[in-house]
């Protein structure tokens, strides 16, 4: 018994020196196979399994599609095309600013990423359009991690992977969770947009006119990646093609764009594209592994259900359970990034979330909402210090800035938590 505790506390020792998370969590599924006395084969069976999965072959597709959108001129292009048919309203460059980082990190799946990108060309022109600083910086840290919640967002296929592999709830396809995302991620970037207009009203914004010359051209720019939402939506749930058909032509698509018709990614660099967006997927992967070998020894050792007992003897109905359960993902989305969150807790959640008659869908939705704020959750939340490093600001001051930002996010979340027909009413109407 002592040698037990010692070996957990060397675990937790290693986890917080910053061992890899893959190797913590399966030496921790290990030590729990080994001493009850279950044969440890069952977690290469768990691994064969994962890798087994048609649906996981979307993963790496969307991810290789995303990082070469990333590297491109791709952010540049949508950002003139949203300006040019958006920038005219009053207001209108910080609506901008929100649609084009939802869109750009719904395909690019990290909302680091969008800052850096799109944090180069949009904070310089607030600023230039007499937006205050720190309403600037506010606007382009939050807005990064927007479009978790729509297609094709990575964490809402890695979700549905993990659901479907746990074999518990009412069973849903992957584009049953892109479609229940759609309303919940429009109202937080409708939130937005309301708070930005008022909280610059006072103010008069230059507003540019609208150009049929300039549309034109910018259309002309984007004519090749413009159609592809479009093509993804209609494929999907045309019945045209399936999750992982619709991830391969993606892939296929933008690597003929970006490198034979843009040419702005050269046939010399995409080995070093494919690996660099491979580690990765393979980081990612390992993880989810490893994670799903942990979740069956917490399922044998009866942990959801101790800890639905625990919850129930304080908890007595829905409500509080999900402002539990609000609360938690807030303050795990400001110390894990996403993936790591998703395969470490969902395990945990999901069988508890049922007892409460908590749709999975819905559960998936609530968990990215709260997820997408964690990422500029002070202290730690990882875009505020992405953010702080981009523009070169205190991180002190980051923190000021994304307050405000952070109460609308917040309110979203309690309209997408406690109104699951938002979520669900497109499904219904399928």
């Amino acid at each position: 018994m002592v040698t037990n505790y010692i070996l957990l506390i060397l675990l937790a020792l290693l986890a917080i020196l910053g061992a890899p998370l893959f190797s913590v969590i399966l030496a921790v599924a290990m030590f729990g196979f080994f001493i009850s006395g279950v044969d440890l084969s069952v977690i290469a069976i768990e691994i064969y399994r994962i890798a087994d999965t048609p649906l996981l072959l979307a993963l790496p597709l969307f991810t290789f599609a995303g990082y070469l959108m990333g590297q491109s001129q791709t952010s540049k292009r949508l950002v003139r095309l949203t300006r040019v048919f958006i920038g005219w309203m009053p207001g209108g460059l910080a609506i901008v600013s929100l649609v084009a980082c939802a869109l750009f990190t719904a395909f690019t799946g990290a909302s680091g990423v969008t800052i850096v990108a799109l944090g180069a060309l949009l904070y310089p022109a607030l600023m230039q359009d007499g937006y205050r600083k720190n309403f600037s910086l506010g606007l382009i840290t939050t807005s990064g991690s927007l479009g978790l919640l729509f297609p094709p967002s990575l964490p809402l296929i890695l979700y549905g992977v993990i659901v479907q592999q746990m074999g518990i709830g009412e069973p849903f396809a992957i584009d049953d969770l892109f479609l229940a995302g759609l309303l919940p991620g429009l109202l937080m970037v409708v939130l937005l947009s309301l708070w930005s207009l008022l909280a610059n009203r006072p103010r008069v914004m230059p507003v540019a006119r609208f150009s049929a010359k300039e549309a034109l051209i910018a259309l002309r720019e984007a004519a090749w990646e413009l159609p592809l939402p479009f093509f993804l939506i209609a494929g999907i749930y045309g019945g045209f093609l399936a999750i992982s058909e619709a991830a391969a032509v993606t892939a296929m698509y933008v690597l003929v764009v970006e490198v034979f018709v843009y040419k702005e990614i050269k046939i010399s660099q995409l080995p070093g594209f494919m690996r660099e967006s491979m580690v990765m997927v393979g980081g990612i992967l390992l993880i989810l592994a490893v994670s799903l070998a942990f979740a069956n020894l917490l399922i044998d050792a009866e942990i959801p259900m101790k800890l639905f007992d625990l919850i129930q003897a304080h908890i007595g109905d829905k409500i509080a359970f999900l402002i539990l359960l609000n609360v938690l993902l807030l303050l795990l989305g400001a110390i894990l990034d996403i993936f790591s969150a998703l395969v470490i807790m969902v395990p945990l959640i999901l069988p508890v979330a049922l007892s409460y008659g908590i749709s999975p869908i819905h559960l998936g939705i609530i968990f990215l909402a709260n997820m997408q704020i964690g990422y500029f959750t002070p202290p730690v939340g990882m875009n505020l210090f992405i953010a702080s490093y981009r523009f070169e600001k205190p991180v002190s001051e980051i923190y000021k800035a994304t307050i405000p930002f952070m109460i609308v996010l917040l309110a979203a979340v309690l309209c997408i938590t406690y109104w699951p027909d938002l979520s669900l009413a497109l499904l219904q109407l399928k």
